[in-house]
């Protein structure tokens, strides 16, 4: 599943080659892009990449978020079994932080 969409001026770009999405992980990425806005006023795209690595009781998901800034961008990453709603939160968090850190 890949699609872009344009929210509130920002390029929302998600890739998910190998992975089946929930539904309400649209609403969940919107959410995060809000709370991420608090931080920084110039948010200009941000790209998310959804992937499993391994097969069955191994396999891991990953996901990562670039949130493309004026500067550099930041980007975090979170490696796990979680539900990708807690691995969202996650990676928002870690970008928050890093946009913090940078002010």
């Amino acid at each position: 599943m890949n699609y872009t969409e344009n929210y509130k001026g920002i390029k929302i770009d998600v890739q998910a080659p190998q992975v089946d999405l929930p539904e309400g992980l649209q609403l969940q990425i919107r959410k995060a892009i809000d709370k991420i806005s608090r931080f920084t006023e110039n948010i200009n795209a941000v790209d998310l990449y959804f992937n499993v690595s391994g097969k069955g009781k191994t396999a891991e998901r990953i996901l990562g978020m670039r949130v493309g800034i004026p500067g550099p961008d930041v980007y975090s990453e979170e490696r796990g079994k979680d539900r990708w709603n807690t691995m969202l939160r996650s990676v928002t968090d870690k970008n928050i932080r890093q946009l913090q850190k940078d002010k």
